[in-house]
């Protein structure tokens, strides 16, 4: 058995498969294992070769990728990660997709290899080496209606199938691989120095979020129900251009809290949730006791863009220990060096304990760094913060 990734493509374009095989190829450590126009193909490949993941269209002849989907988590698990164009119609359906159970969904790019062997051809193969290290959980017809319904709580997702866990330790690609690979920044490459204007004044609390495979639906468990007082809120959900709106506008019909993509110069108050907007970094900036956020244009930080580390330095920089910061399922290492400089700087720092992430990387990262104060299940962050922002010494 080969101990590279093993990818199935399901794409109704031929350019789009060819493209796609020779983007994945080149990684080392990923395989496809073959391709099909529809899911009708797919289900017969799939009987006589299972593979570690496979990489789903949406608009496709005979079976839609959202129907083919939906089949798959009911009835036989496999980490999908869904590449879905950016247009209005593409984005609702994508950001169902991770309702029904996605992996990760990644926005469908000029099919153009000489353009697309830069940065996201790094994106597409990380998230296809995280889907198939996540954990997949079974999803039946009535947790399927739970998520799609904000009006009911949410049962407790079940156990993720043994067979479908996927251990190798995560790499990666090596730019003798791929000479167009761009150099790997840190966030030092997005912040400005600092200057004495920085000096930490008490203001509020503010709480800055970062996450990645799995995220979406954490954080969708998390402001679900999380007090309408809290304190205001940043958060750097790894996603596309053009997804994180519809994202937010999702969150914000489920929660108390008000939620928006956000925008250069927006405020962050109590009550209000900023998630920073796909391929851009999100910076937390202050004036007095007053916190904005700006938005930057910049190289990918950590293989990422947003970055979880240029949010978190920054708020180590204009919040100090007037801060709490969070971090999330995800792989990689994104958030780990931010997390540390923040716990330095005073502030009060959870990871999400291992059982409960659907890809343990960024916590674990994080936790071996030094920067992490508590190691908290998913479902007891919330009671975790409050508890905290209670404390007469916060």
């Amino acid at each position: 058995m080969s101990d590279k990734y093993r990818v199935l493509i399901v794409d109704d374009s031929a350019v789009v498969r060819q493209s796609l095989t020779a983007i994945l190829e080149n990684d080392p450590e990923i395989e496809v294992m073959g391709t099909a126009a529809d899911p009708i193909i797919a289900v017969k490949k799939i009987q006589k070769e299972v593979p570690d993941v496979i990489t789903l269209d949406i608009e496709m002849p005979r079976m839609d990728g959202l129907t083919f989907l939906r089949k798959i988590m009911a009835q036989r698990p496999i980490p999908v990660v869904v590449i879905s164009s950016l247009t209005t119609k593409g984005t609702d359906a994508a950001m169902k997709a991770l309702e029904y159970g996605a992996s990760e969904v990644i926005g469908k790019p000029a099919m153009n290899p000489d353009v697309f062997f830069q940065e996201s051809h790094i994106m597409l193969c990380d998230a296809v080496k995280a889907a198939a290290q996540s954990k997949l959980r079974r999803i039946n017809a009535d947790t399927m209606q739970e998520r799609l319904n904000p009006g009911k709580a949410q049962p407790a997702p079940e156990p993720a199938p043994a067979s479908r866990v996927v251990t190798r330790p995560a790499t990666t690609i090596p730019t003798a691989q791929i000479a167009s690979v761009q150099p790997k920044y840190t966030a030092d490459a997005i912040l400005e120095k600092s200057s004495a204007s920085d000096t930490i004044v008490l203001t509020d609390k503010i709480i800055v979020l970062g996450s990645s495979t799995g995220g979406t639906e954490a954080i969708r468990v998390l402001l679900r129900t999380m007090p309408e007082d809290m304190p205001g809120i940043a958060i750097v959900q790894h996603m596309p251009e053009g997804f994180t709106r519809s994202f937010s506008n999702g969150l914000n019909q489920i929660s108390k809290l008000e939620v928006k993509e956000a925008e250069n110069g927006d405020k962050l108050y109590r009550g209000r949730v900023l998630i920073a907007p796909g391929n851009k970094h999100m910076l937390l900036k202050r004036v007095g006791k007053e916190y904005f956020v700006e938005i930057k244009e910049g190289p990918l930080v950590n293989r990422h863009r947003p970055s979880v580390d240029v949010l978190f330095r920054s708020a180590a920089r204009y919040a100090g220990n007037n801060a709490i910061g969070v971090i999330l399922t995800g792989m990689g290492n994104d958030g780990a060096k931010g997390m540390k400089e923040m716990h330095d700087a005073g502030a009060h720092t959870i990871a999400q304990d291992e059982q409960s992430c659907v890809v343990y990387g960024m916590p674990k990262e994080a936790v071996k760094a030094g920067g992490v104060d508590d190691v908290v299940a998913l479902d007891k962050i919330n009671d975790r913060l409050v508890e905290i922002l209670t404390r007469n010494r916060y």
